[in-house]
């Protein structure tokens, strides 16, 4: 296991200690006193200490939001806001290698993966920044007696208040920033409590760029204190929220005293299936990277494998030989591939799932332990594989978010349709054929907000992302987030 310095820069920012809460422009410790530690996940040692928010700071930074909703962020031309997110895109790729490396040390990613992301953030605010000057209206015919011009207007909200989760830490950040920014919001950001690193940095580069104070306020804080506080606050118009569906749940309910919109980007047990014609090498590849990228804690992981029983152990040996040698260590060596889960908490409810799959008798081909040796120090679990699964056990129906994939053979296609949406769940799933007719079939079949063919967890700006059922509701990305951040006034002027 090889051991990589951070980077000057990584160091300095770590260096400075405690990390202070971003309300109105200004670095301000919690009103509490109270500070957290975030971890490195590859050795369980603290980072930095940061400054923990609670509803006192979280009442300052929806203040500070409005003011500056009223006031400086409102007279700016969308040409100008556009220019500041453009700003902000060319000042992420100027510091890439430090983000990658803070995210890295926070979350446990590979570095490689940590700059994958990184640029992503960059060009979500790009592609944001151009919708800036074309929120346009319509005009509507009516049919009223006399003569009246109607239109429609797009409107921001207000103030957002934006709560993300530890997987994708700035990136997932950035899908809510980027369009309810361009759109004429302010925000208030609470990041995960286990990685607020990478945000917190954001902000500095915010300020430096020339974002207007309270435009962008950043609140590390618990999801029980400041997560909640932010969802209930009556000064909040809009969450958007991306995390489990059991805290979704809750925020809806926090909502309901002044009835803020509410986008909820949720869990998920996402199928992914490879029929026989399918280019095997490049579906074991596609399965592979679907359920062990970022450690398989991604709620669109493909971590309900269905295949073609014809193929299916000549399936499931190249997976499982595939996955017994993956590298794992620390994020920062360029040698790993798989990194640690974020935390304790995380393992032990990860180890949980694979030793109960053991006992309801699905068949382990491969890891299912804890990582020994130097790893042992860190949150490691080995890359696993589960076969001759059955639909009704807790593997195959609840959300691992690990590197835990289950896989069971299928005879035929409506067949693996309806086991595929057997599912309280809805967010992504994967089809692997030669076949277009199957290909369609199964797309207008499964019930879920994307649907990837013959690759798996693409995304790009453009596209909208979110789920059906218990996967949420509301969309990242795309001109569809633009209706998430925004208000239509309808305008009716008697011309008579």
């Amino acid at each position: 296991m090889a051991v990589v310095a951070p980077a000057p820069a990584v160091s300095a920012f770590l260096e400075a200690l405690p990390k202070r809460l971003l309300i109105g422009g200004e670095w301000k410790d919690a009103a509490s006193g109270r500070t957290f530690d975030t971890i490195n996940p590859a050795t369980g040692e603290r980072l930095a200490t940061v400054a923990e928010a609670g509803p006192e700071d979280v009442d300052a930074a929806v203040t500070a939001a409005r003011k500056a909703y009223d006031g400086p962020w409102r007279k700016l031309r969308p040409s100008e806001r556009a220019r500041l997110l453009w700003r902000l895109a060319d000042a992420v790729n100027a510091h890439e290698e430090e983000l990658a490396q803070l995210e890295t040390l926070d979350n446990g990613k590979p570095v490689r993966e940590s700059k994958i992301d990184i640029r992503g953030v960059a060009e979500h605010f790009r592609y944001h920044a151009g919708w800036c000057s074309k929120l346009q209206g319509t005009t509507i015919p009516v049919s009223l007696p006399g003569t009246y011009l109607n239109y429609t207007v797009r409107e921001p909200v207000g103030v957002v208040g934006a709560i993300v989760p530890w997987n994708f830490p700035l990136l997932i950040a950035t899908w809510k920033l980027a369009p309810a920014l361009a759109c004429g919001n302010t925000v208030v950001l609470k990041p995960a409590h286990e990685t607020p690193l990478t945000a917190l940095r954001l902000g500095e580069l915010a300020i430096e760029v020339g974002f207007p104070p309270g435009v962008l306020n950043v609140i590390p804080g618990l999801g029980s204190t400041a997560g909640a506080a932010l969802a209930a606050h009556p000064g909040v118009d809009k969450v958007a929220f991306t995390g489990s569906t059991e805290v979704g749940r809750e925020i809806i309910r926090a909502s309901a005293g002044n009835l803020k919109r509410v986008s909820l980007e949720l869990g998920g047990k996402s199928p992914n299936i490879v029929f026989a014609d399918a280019d095997l090498p490049a579906a074991v590849k596609g399965a592979f990277n679907a359920i062990f990228f970022n450690q398989g804690q991604m709620c669109s992981a493909g971590s309900r494998l269905f295949v073609a029983r014809s193929v299916y152990e000549e399936f499931l040996n190249q997976l499982s030989e595939q996955a017994g040698k993956i590298r794992q260590g620390p994020g920062l060596d360029p040698e790993t591939q798989m990194g640690p889960l974020i935390s304790a908490v995380q393992l032990k409810r990860v180890q949980g799932f694979i030793d109960t799959g053991r006992r309801e008798g699905a068949v382990l081909r491969a890891g299912g332990e804890r990582a020994t040796g130097d790893l042992a120090r860190g949150f490691f679990i080995q890359p696993t594989v589960f076969a001759d699964a059955k639909d009704d056990m807790t593997v195959v129906r609840d959300e691992i978010f690990g590197p835990v994939v289950v896989a069971m053979p299928f005879e035929e296609l409506d067949e693996v349709i309806a086991r595929a949406n057997a599912t309280a769940y809805g967010l992504a799933a994967g089809v692997w054929t030669r076949d277009l007719k199957t290909a369609h079939r199964v797309a207008a079949g499964i019930r879920a907000g994307t649907l990837w063919v013959n690759c798996y967890n693409l995304i790009d700006p453009a596209s909208p992302w979110g789920g059906y059922k218990e996967s949420g509701y509301g969309r990242d990305m795309g001109d569809a987030a633009l209706h998430e951040y925004t208000e239509i006034k309808n305008v009716l002027i008697n011309l008579g």
